[in-house]
């Protein structure tokens, strides 16, 4: 079974930083996309930055010229580092992955979430 391990959420004030990592491990024959979503307090699900198919990242327009995705290839891992941030950004972030196994079937997975907290 694919699992995705997050890490680095936490409390910060406005203007601060965190960085999340995201690492897939299992039966991983390719990494299709893989990225990070968000889904604050009353609100639908959302995309925050992903990586497809080897493409450049896509990031949303809230976080654009604040936040980088990163990744590392060789350890099945994205980074999500997070500058300037404001208190909308406050939200459970999950990882997200569309992963083909050995058996070249493909499935969805995600992280278990972990919360960020922008607030003085």
């Amino acid at each position: 079974q694919v699992q995705l391990g997050e890490s680095g959420g936490g409390l910060v004030q406005p203007g601060g930083s965190l960085r999340l990592s995201c690492a897939a491990s299992g039966p991983i024959f390719s990494i299709l996309t893989m990225g990070w979503y968000r889904q604050a307090p009353g609100k639908q699900r959302e995309l925050v930055a992903v990586f497809t198919d080897n493409g450049p990242a896509n990031h949303s327009d809230s976080v654009k010229g604040r936040f980088t995705i990163l990744r590392d290839n060789a350890k099945n891992t994205v980074y999500l580092q997070m500058n300037s941030l404001i208190p909308e950004d406050t939200a459970v972030y999950y990882c997200y992955a569309k992963v083909r196994g050995f058996s070249m079937r493909t499935g969805d997975y995600w992280g278990q979430g972990t919360q960020v907290t922008v607030s003085s």
